[in-house]
């Protein structure tokens, strides 16, 4: 029986597919501190878990993915304990995310905004609502915007500078037309649909591949082209000295499906 924290955040795996659920619909979907704090402690299981090749994370209905952190729990921890809600998260940013070395794949359920923003901008791949809205809305909240330079290079620098200084909605529409959102669908189901087809196809390929191509994207982004060409090299030695690398020319010359090993 999960407890009343664990509710919070659901967690479920089929198929090699691990399914995150966000689901306090009766307070937006918001981050709260024991939410966070599970969250983070679900990226060491996924990563730890060897039946799990990728994640879809998705939230309860209610038109918001996540409306941000948990804004009257906040208020309530400042009266009470005199300490702001971040300083009690094992990892408020949720940096933990972008070091997880499965994809993880957010199904963007309704409105993301504040930290629903910031757990979308961590994922890999997003699958957004049409007609809601993604941004960051910390400075009409007094908040701030530590995690915001990754989206310098996913949606470029005068997209991230009105967001984060205006903090007004952006349509995912313009959010997908400018490449920061991979496919928008037209209800929730299909936002579902779209996200779990996107984590089955994963699933189908050499995982040592999966996490190799997506550590090398990851690495690139932070040490430039040519250092990330060359420690690409590094990344994926253990993919071309693996059983998989000699498993799929096989599978392919014999007409068959690859049966993979990770190994």
């Amino acid at each position: 029986m999960n407890t009343p924290h664990e509710e919070d955040v659901l967690y479920l795996v089929e198929d090699g597919i691990a399914h995150i659920t966000l689901n306090r619909p009766q307070r937006r979907n918001a981050i709260s501190i024991a939410v966070a704090n599970r969250l983070h402690r679900l990226w060491s299981i996924v990563d730890e878990d060897p039946h799990v090749r990728v994640v879809v994370l998705d939230a309860a209905d209610c038109g918001v993915f996540c409306a941000g952190m948990d804004l009257k729990e906040s208020a309530e921890i400042r009266e009470k304990q005199g300490k702001d809600l971040l300083s009690l998260m094992e990892d408020p940013f949720f940096e933990r995310m972008r070091t997880i070395r499965k994809p993880v794949i957010a199904a963007l359920t309704g409105h993301f905004t504040a930290a629903g923003m910031m757990i979308a901008m961590h994922a890999d791949l997003r699958v957004a609502l049409q007609g809601t809205t993604g941004g960051i809305a910390e400075v009409k909240r007094g908040r701030g915007t530590a995690f915001s330079p990754p989206l310098i290079w996913m949606v470029g620098l005068p997209m991230a500078m009105e967001m984060v200084l205006t903090g007004e909605p952006i349509p995912v529409e313009r959010l997908h037309a400018l490449g920061f959102i991979n496919h928008v669908e037209a209800d929730t189901a299909a936002v579902r649909n779209k996200a779990f087809a996107l984590a089955r196809c994963i699933v189908e390929n050499a995982p040592l591949s999966v996490y190799a191509g997506k550590k090398t994207l990851m690495t690139a982004l932070d040490v430039g082209c040519d250092e990330g060409l060359r420690r690409a090299k590094d990344i994926h030695k253990v993919v071309y000295e693996s059983r998989d690398a000699q498993e799929g020319p096989l599978a392919f010359s014999e007409k068959r499906k690859p049966r993979w090993t990770g190994t």
